[in-house]
């Protein structure tokens, strides 16, 4: 019997795992030549686990890493930069990202070895976030820790991958068929490098002088001011282009009414960060809606802060629908003289 993949106790079809394999082969390194770590929840016989081997190794070829780059002398993982590789997480194929089971952070410290990475629920990494940020944060400094949706998420929903990127966590896994405010702020996030899917992590979470727990007040931070002027600008097409002053051509909703639009911008960061103000709304007015909106932000963090432009429509007193949004870095804005920035698409993708 061939082994299969697919997602225990939900409503996935089920497909061949040499399938899988293959198609990474095929597509894995056409937008960069990092790393692609392969996370392999193992529930195969041991004559499956000997198939799954023998495919890896047949069609991934000589993109398979089977053994380490060089002679580990630092006791640290090896830049992505320094080869194309697949690494994986079955039986002797691995080499830098073998499992194990996370006890405490202690315990990691004193037995956990460089190659070695843990994997835990989000409840649980919620738990030890909220209890123990700095030490989390130290632990995320020496090992690569993976967090992955509760499997209570039958419907294949997604948790906000902040709260884990903020401790430094490398691996945050979601469900990228599930559109919305998640997914958003991955997109946003890893905008930068290219789009690769790798960035830096910031010095804030990387420092050897300065403890750092993204839950506690941010007293003593010096505060970062942010003041926008945004233009909004939609064209017929799934992207929109934006910048918050004024508007124009909104898609209509399904109704053909005139939208009454309003923009709401978000700050996501640490907790003493993440806000959200809105600008007046305009009504019946989709071709050239005028805003002319200045909001002031003061950011601790603005290293680990992403900011969400949204459109949305204000169908009644206390209640609005979605049109599009745009989310980025904080630090890729890009400045035009002293009051604006630089026009960016925007996902009209239902939330």
């Amino acid at each position: 019997m061939e082994p299969v993949v697919y997602h225990g106790y939900t409503l996935t079809t089920k497909i061949l795992f040499k399938d899988v394999i293959k198609t990474v082969e095929q597509h894995a390194f056409e937008v960069s030549a990092f790393p692609v770590i392969l996370s392999l929840e193992n529930h195969c016989s041991q004559e499956q686990q000997e198939v799954m081997a023998q495919y890896l190794i047949s069609i991934l070829g000589e993109k398979l890493l089977s053994e380490p780059v060089d002679p580990p002398t630092t006791g640290d993982l090896p830049s992505p930069n320094e080869k194309v590789v697949v690494a994986k997480a079955l039986s002797d194929l691995v080499v830098y990202t073998r499992s194990v089971k996370f006890i405490s952070f202690r315990h990691s410290k004193d037995n956990q070895n460089y190659n070695e990475n843990t994997s835990m629920a989000e409840n649980k990494a919620r738990r030890l976030a909220k209890a123990s940020g700095a030490d989390f944060v130290r632990h995320n400094k020496e090992f690569l820790s993976r967090i992955y949706p509760a499997g209570s998420r039958t419907s294949s929903s997604n948790y906000n991958p902040l709260e884990f990127w903020n401790v430094g966590s490398q691996l945050v896994a979601l469900n990228f068929q599930s559109l919305g405010l998640p997914m958003d702020l991955n997109d946003g996030r890893f905008q930068d490098n290219g789009g690769c899917g790798y960035i830096l992590k910031p010095a804030v979470l990387m420092s050897s002088r300065r403890s750092f727990d993204p839950g506690c007040s941010r007293r003593g931070l010096q505060t970062t001011h942010l003041l926008l002027k945004v233009y909004v600008l939609f064209f017929h097409s799934p992207c929109v282009t934006l910048q918050v002053i004024s508007g124009s051509n909104l898609p209509l909703p399904r109704s053909g009414k005139a939208l009454d639009p309003f923009v709401r911008v978000e700050i996501h960061g640490i907790p003493s960060d993440s806000r959200r103000k809105s600008t007046h709304t305009v009504k019946k007015n989709s071709l050239t809606p005028h805003w002319d909106a200045d909001m002031n932000f003061s950011i601790g963090v603005p290293e680990l802060c992403l900011l969400r432009f949204c459109v949305r429509d204000q169908t009644g007193f206390l209640s609005s629908e979605f049109v599009g949004q745009f989310t980025l870095p904080f630090t890729s804005l890009k400045k035009e003289g002293n009051t604006g920035f630089q026009q960016r698409k925007t996902d009209t993708n239902e939330e």
